[in-house]
């Protein structure tokens, strides 16, 4: 089996790390080949158990593949990926292939591509063409558009002999899909895997947060602009300052390069209108153990996405922890929240509704917003075992469980 995963930022690591520690207390009868750029192989190397010597093999991505696979022009990323699994399959002799992140693939699996007669499977993280299922679906015309494509590509790519499998980060899709599609029965549900606890707070997290007196909120993960940092600064702005003086924000993650100028524009303009208020924006990559124990120290955990479309990491991390989040009212993340018990939600493309919410929040107490079991309950059903077996599954015949 051979996994491609050109991107570095966000989940793969984890992911990663996940699989290779299933691998380690298994025989799964056949080698599996991460293929993975440079950086990410250095530090999969470090994390590999040994006992999954020889049965995880590493390959770096070659950088004229690296470039092409992670292209700007969607497409050419998306049949750059495909060239390149069908380029690896042949030189490992690997039964199958399996993409981390299937969506990009929609286009060129729609149009009958396979990749020389070997099968594949992957993860779809993003389908929206069943939110009209999840209530107060408004969709804007760019929306409607983007789902009619999608809804096509899915009817499409379904019927293609070489895809296998499609794993579902969403779990009302794969009802969808059946009652839908043609080769529906395809999709299955995945858990998203919530990270195991470190149990240790031996990792440092960034000096005095939460400061003693405030209400400490948490924003963390790969910053870019539809994580919602710059409407999250807008409606800071918006706060009354006895509220203000009561708050700390805490950005943690790498920040997207292109938006370090704009957060830095509107965090000096935020700092000018409320001195009062702290707020520290760490820029580089936490691990896991460090993220862990300054989400135990924080009070809430903010996923203020913009319209972001699919399931989000955030809440396992929050719900594990027992903190309250403060997400997007659209989509998956929005229903999942709501159905859980695992926070508020709100309009969050709305500064002013954000600063209200914020305000409620640091006026009712973070606790009371989150029911503590139920959110125990959802991190307890994502385990990184069951994640782990059915991506494996999807591909290979375990030969010992």
């Amino acid at each position: 089996m051979v996994i491609l995963e050109p991107d570095v930022e966000g989940h793969p690591q984890e992911w990663l790390q996940h699989l290779m520690e299933f691998i380690a207390g298994r025989d799964v009868g056949a080698p599996v080949w991460l293929v993975t750029p440079e950086k990410l192989c250095r530090a999969l190397a470090k994390a590999m158990p040994s006992s999954a010597i020889g049965r995880v093999r590493l390959v770096t991505l070659s950088m004229s593949e690296h470039r092409l696979c992670t292209h700007p022009r969607l497409w050419v990323s998306a049949f750059a990926r495909l060239a390149t699994m069908r380029r690896h399959l042949r030189r490992t002799g690997a039964r199958s292939g399996f993409f981390l992140s299937l969506d990009l693939l929609s286009l060129p699996l729609a149009l009958g591509l396979g990749v020389g007669g070997k099968s594949i499977s992957g993860i779809l993280f993003r389908p929206s063409v069943h939110y009209a299922a999840f209530g107060s679906y408004r969709p804007s015309i760019t929306e409607k558009l983007r789902d009619l494509r999608k809804d096509i590509f899915y009817r499409l790519m379904l019927r293609n002999s070489a895809l296998a499998t499609v794993l579902s980060l969403d779990p009302f899709f794969p009802a969808h899909a059946a009652a839908r599609y043609a080769h529906g029965t395809k999709v299955q549900s995945l858990s998203d895997p919530a990270h195991p606890p470190s149990g240790s707070d031996a990792h440092p997290s960034p000096p005095d947060f939460t400061p003693p007196g405030k209400v400490g909120f948490l924003l963390f993960g790969y910053l870019t602009e539809r994580k919602g940092p710059l409407a999250l600064l807008e409606a800071l702005a918006l706060l009354e300052p006895h509220i203000a003086a009561r708050v700390a924000v805490l950005f943690a993650g790498r920040v997207d390069p292109a938006l370090r100028e704009a957060l830095a524009l509107r965090h000096r303009a935020l700092l000018a209108r409320h001195p009062e208020i702290w707020l520290r924006i760490e820029d580089r990559r936490l691990d896991a153990p460090e993220l862990g124990a300054l989400i135990r120290r924080s009070d809430v955990v903010l996923a203020p996405y913009q319209r972001f479309v699919g399931s989000s990491g955030v809440l396992l991390w929050a719900a594990r922890e027992g903190r309250p989040v403060l997400a997007q009212e659209y989509g998956l993340v929005g229903r999942l929240t709501r159905e859980h018990h695992l926070g508020h939600v709100v309009d969050s493309g709305s500064p002013s509704s954000l600063a209200v919410e914020i305000t409620r929040m640091v006026d009712q107490g973070p606790e009371s917003f989150i029911d503590k079991h139920a959110a125990q309950a959802y991190a307890a059903a994502h385990s990184p075992h069951d994640f782990a077996s059915a991506v494996i599954s999807s591909a290979l015949v375990l030969s010992a469980v």
